[in-house]
Parts: structure tokens; C-alpha cells; sequence
């Protein structure tokens, strides 16, 4: 069996323009496109909410050894 020739895809696309009506379409383009936009803009929000809850740590006076003596920060574990 053949797959569909360009003017398959032609008249599937005209009969569904008849039967939805071109407004129709251009109104559920744009709901997708806004719906695209919004997940886009949520999905970076989490990412910089993730990388804000990754740089609080707690502070280096409070971080305490497993003997009980204070340790003193190494390079780069101070923000």
C-alpha cells in the first residue's frame, strides 16, 4: 500500500476546512499557541524556582560536624 500523495493531503485539508469552517481553525491555532506559551512560561518559572531552592543552603556558622564541633567553610561553600 502507497502512502498519501500530496493532493491526498489536499483534499483531506479542504473538507476539513468546509467542515469546521476556516474561523474555527484559526481560533483553535491560537488557544494552541497560547496553551504552547503558557507551558513554556510555567516549565522556565520551575526551573528558576529549583535553581533559587538550590542556592539556599544554610548559612556556614551553622553547619555543625557529626562530633559536634563547628566546621569551618571550605572555598565555595559561602554564598
Amino acid at each position: 500500500m502507497r502512502s498519501l500523495s500530496i493532493w491526498h493531503w489536499l483534499i483531506v485539508l479542504l473538507i476539513v476546512a468546509l467542515v469546521f469552517g476556516t474561523k474555527k481553525l484559526r481560533n483553535i491555532g491560537r488557544d494552541l499557541g497560547v496553551a504552547v506559551k503558557g507551558f513554556k512560561e510555567g516549565t522556565k518559572e520551575a526551573e528558576t524556582l529549583a535553581a533559587d531552592a538550590q542556592q539556599r543552603e544554610l548559612p556556614c556558622d551553622d553547619t555543625v560536624d557529626v562530633d559536634g564541633k563547628k566546621k569551618t567553610p571550605r572555598f565555595g561553600d559561602c554564598r
